[in-house]
């Protein structure tokens, strides 16, 4: 089976062969056919020329060259989807991840597996500005989405074409890689893989992105559970903040017809007003979710559904709908 390593770049010059090389050691010995898909996103510090060189050189070079910065993960979403080997290989162009690990994990992966994903167990980061907030996440995560994991920040995966192609990568969520997998069906495991401290360039993540991060777990939460059917999120908010507004509108009554209390400025009245109309806004929101997500899926040709194999079908290819796959 052949394999296509996305390294999205950002200004790495001093480590842009030296990765090159890498990759070639680590690679070349297994006899797979493999190429190596360099996405320059938006470099200013000479890497442009140094990918250039290297693609000059050596076939199994492809380069995608954004016209400016877009962010790593939609220099992933591009190179996955100009990959065309049999498996997608993911690292970082930082020289962080280890390429010796890429065929101990392609192993992995053809026990049965659709990802596999590395956890940098013995990371070799800053802990105040990397660690500590990545353990922080990692445990978080798991803990919101029940998806077992110690390490999402780990760049190096191995996917299968077929479901790597399916992904849909927008914000940060380049890191929610296995989370969305997993959703869509694949089978997924977690692997040590050794990690680098940083020779050359400077780091491009910090403490600033925790919150793009929380916001798009909330994101990958929403859609692992509600994408299909947003109603049941915001019908059974409307449902509640309703039954809450009755309740205080009946107690506002109830003040008045027994104790004789003046309904003028009862907060009781205030809250059964706002709780009915309130909830009225969620079910509002709620068909207008359902709505969306028809025309979501019907205008991209979607399936609520995702197909591991086919069996006994005289031409499978020609089914109707790109989620399904043939085995």
């Amino acid at each position: 089976m052949s394999l296509s390593v996305v390294i999205p770049v950002y200004n790495e010059r001093e480590n842009v062969e030296l990765q090159h090389r890498a990759l070639t050691d680590a690679l070349a010995p297994t006899g797979r056919d493999y190429e190596l898909i360099f996405v320059n996103d938006g470099s200013r510090d000479g890497s442009t020329e140094k990918l250039e060189a290297l693609a000059a050189r050596d076939p199994h070079v492809k380069l995608v060259e954004f016209r400016r910065n877009f962010g790593q993960t939609a220099a992933m979403q591009a190179g996955i989807q100009h990959a065309a080997n049999d498996y997608v290989v993911t690292i970082d162009g930082d020289l962080q991840n280890d390429p010796t690990d890429i065929p101990m994990m392609v192993a992995k992966l053809e026990e049965g597996f659709d990802l596999v994903h590395g956890w940098r167990k013995h990371r070799q980061d800053t802990f105040v500005n990397r660690k500590l907030p990545s353990k922080i996440a990692n445990w978080l995560i798991a803990k919101i989405t029940g998806f077992p994991v110690h390490d999402l920040g780990c760049t190096l995966k191995v996917i299968r074409r077929e479901f790597a192609q399916e992904l849909q990568l927008y914000g940060e969520m380049h890191r929610f890689i296995p989370i969305l997998a997993h959703w869509q069906g694949a089978r997924c495991v977690e692997v040590e893989t050794k990690h680098h401290p940083r020779r050359f360039g400077t780091t491009k993540y910090g403490i600033s992105r925790t919150t793009r991060v929380i916001l798009d777990l909330m994101t990958v939460k929403f859609l692992i559970r509600y994408a299909v059917s947003p109603m049941k999120l915001f019908g059974n908010i409307g449902l509640a903040t309703f039954a809450a507004g009755v309740l205080s509108g009946l107690g506002a009554i109830a003040m008045k017809l027994v104790g004789g209390v003046d309904m003028t400025g009862n907060p009781l009245l205030l809250a059964g007003v706002g709780g009915t109309v309130v909830g009225v806004q969620f079910f509002v929101l709620g068909l207008l979710g359902e709505m969306c997500s028809r025309i979501y899926f019907a205008c991209q040709d979607k399936q609520t559904y995702t197909i591991r194999k086919l069996t006994n079908f005289d031409s499978p290819a020609t089914l109707p709908g790109p989620s399904r796959r043939a085995a």
